[in-house]
């Protein structure tokens, strides 16, 4: 069997930088085996049939992992292309976006929504800079259901803030002055599709964004507060 040939022999035919057997390698330890039998004591021809057998069987599985992995390839190219042209018809909807971040990119102002449970007796949306500082407090709608403030990216100094990352927080309270736990999101039309390495990408007011990110897609004609 091809456990008879020495370790010195196998090695010397089985490259050492690959931890399982190819069925080259299980070739060369066939011919190896052949090559140093005991000329007094020969390989019997039912071993050597079997050894075939277990050579031909190794090859028909190696082929059949390449032929799936092709298909594997094949069905991903084709269900990307088939997303990528989807969301190509996505251009020009307006969306809401998940998340209490945004990114200050060059544009003229962001829109931001939020959904109270409930009518609230205040309700102010606090815009937090990378170092933590409340950059800007707008005051917003205390009625319940989905409302929507638009930030214009000028700080409470009337200072147009720095392109970056910036971060939501809505502070809320209810009628009778108990703290609301509140959600927001950002409310873009998508401007283009990108292509990236990490997948593709929705531009939304000059920030990437990913498919997941999106909770909504709003009709054209929506205010996005509904």
């Amino acid at each position: 069997m091809v456990d008879q040939v020495s370790s010195t022999t196998s090695s010397s035919q089985v490259s050492s930088s690959n931890s399982t057997l190819e069925k080259d390698d299980f070739l060369k330890l066939m011919i190896a085996q052949l090559k140093n039998q005991d000329p007094l004591n020969p390989l019997d021809g039912t071993d050597y049939a079997s050894q075939l057998a277990e050579f031909s069987s190794l090859e028909q599985l190696t082929n059949l992992n390449s032929y799936m992995q092709q298909s594997i390839d094949t069905n991903y190219l084709l269900t990307q292309s088939i997303n990528n042209t989807l969301m190509a018809n996505l251009i020009g909807k307006e969306v809401k976006i998940d998340g209490e971040s945004l990114s200050v990119v060059g544009q003229d102002n962001i829109d931001i929504g939020y959904n109270l449970p409930t009518q609230a007796k205040s309700v102010n949306i606090k815009i937090i800079d990378s170092n933590g500082t409340v950059v800007k407090t707008i005051e917003g709608s205390v009625e319940a259901g989905n409302n929507k403030v638009s930030w214009d990216l000028y700080d409470n100094n009337g200072t147009k803030v720095n392109n970056g990352d910036y971060t939501i927080e809505v502070e809320a309270y209810n009628m009778s002055g108990e703290e609301m736990t509140i959600s927001s999101y950002k409310i873009g039309i998508i401007g283009g599709i990108r292509y990236t390495d990490e997948g593709t990408m929705l531009v939304i007011d000059g920030a990437e964004y990913s498919i997941s990110d999106i909770i909504e897609v709003l009709n054209s004609s929506n205010n996005g507060g509904n």
